[in-house]
């Protein structure tokens, strides 16, 4: 049976994942990679994605270096993969995807997904994205998913819990406020307290809703979007690069949700991670002192252990006396960085850039 309300699912699919370097590429960005579970991220998005909209009511946007491989690993038509003309980061692509799918849908319910994300509990995801779409829908408010903090995160942005919103709509709660990436001491401190989330990433509001409120905090993006209104299910090439010239380049959650009175959060129990960096990987697939994991290649001595090895079949990686360690090997790059310090790959790509090395980019 269809969810109530009706719920359409939009993953977002136009980030680069540079901080996993040299594995993500432009040409094949991280949600293409298979890291966990034996199949692609990208896949394990839709099949979330499937269980709480249905088959019919699944879109993703995306950029268009992307979008052949796109539609072919997701299987959906090509009205409902929206290509983004330039990067205008998630604000305009939450904008674009809310606008098209209220042109067919007016009452629709978006829960908003990142593509690269792993959550493993898909049935109690479910449960609560539905529980979360039935407040947006009577409240008409923006909810953002919350996740019980496992460990002093300074790598994520947080969202500080208020008071509950009442019995009709138990375990929502008010947002007091968002944080940005804290530092190790303010982290520790938040999960002693108890009453700061990590942010997910993960949002479920009605097209409605998310459109006004577009409209009240960052006017540029909403006048920006104005030549979508009444196109119907065509999204003419020369009207999408219009709106996207005049866009702002900003998240959704700086343009929006740090700035609205409508934001509520839902705390949720199930595992979740972002798999931002090689350490999150890492720990998702239980690397700790002495015990390694090998995702590729030929590994022919690895005697202290605790090591990531993405590697080639025809390169042996002998690793001696060392712990802690990501090597990866993509034949035409390798990387070797400590664990703790693989959020800063971001910054090595940058640097490539600068250099102009997109043969490795």
């Amino acid at each position: 049976m269809p969810a109530k309300p009706p719920i359409h699912a939009v993953i977002l699919a136009g980030g680069a994942g540079e901080r996993f370097w040299p594995a993500s590429r432009s040409r094949r960005p991280k949600p293409f990679l298979r890291v966990v579970g034996g199949r692609t991220l990208l896949a394990a998005t839709l099949a979330r994605a499937r269980s709480v909209a249905g088959p019919d009511r699944v879109w993703i946007v995306c950029g268009g270096d992307h979008a052949r491989a796109i539609r072919a690993e997701s299987g959906l038509p090509a009205r409902r993969v929206l290509v983004e003309p330039r990067r205008r980061n998630t604000a305009a692509a939450v904008g674009l995807a809310a606008r098209r799918i209220s042109a067919e849908a007016p009452d629709a319910v978006l829960v908003v997904l990142p593509a690269d994300h792993h959550i493993p509990d898909a049935r109690a995801f479910t449960a609560d994205v539905r529980r979360a779409a039935r407040a947006a829908d009577e409240a008409s408010v923006l909810v953002t998913l919350g996740v019980r903090p496992e460990r002093a995160e300074t790598g994520y942005g947080y969202i500080q819990q208020g008071a509950a919103v009442g019995r009709r709509h138990p375990r929502l709660h008010r947002v007091k406020r968002f944080v940005e990436k804290p530092d190790a001491a303010t982290a520790r401190r938040y999960l002693r307290r108890g009453d700061h989330l990590w942010n997910a990433g993960i949002f479920v509001w009605s097209a409605r809703t998310i459109l006004e409120e577009i409209e009240v905090h960052e006017p540029a993006l909403h006048r920006a979007l104005a030549p979508l209104d009444g196109i119907g299910r065509r999204l003419p090439r020369a009207v999408l690069e219009r709106v996207y010239r005049r866009a702002p380049s900003v998240p959704i959650d700086v343009a929006v949700l740090e700035r609205s009175r409508r934001v509520w959060t839902l705390p949720v129990r199930w595992h979740w991670s972002d798999v931002g960096t090689w350490e999150s990987l890492a720990s998702e697939l239980g690397v700790r002192p002495g015990r390694s994991r090998v995702l590729g290649g030929s590994v022919i001595r690895d005697d202290a252990g605790g090591n990531l090895v993405w590697g080639r079949p025809e390169r042996p990686i002998a690793l001696l006396g060392v712990e802690g360690l990501a090597v990866v090997d993509t034949g035409d790059a390798l990387l070797v960085t400590r664990l703790d310090r693989s959020a800063e790959v971001r910054e090595l790509v940058s640097a490539l850039k600068r250099r102009g090395r997109s043969d490795v980019t």
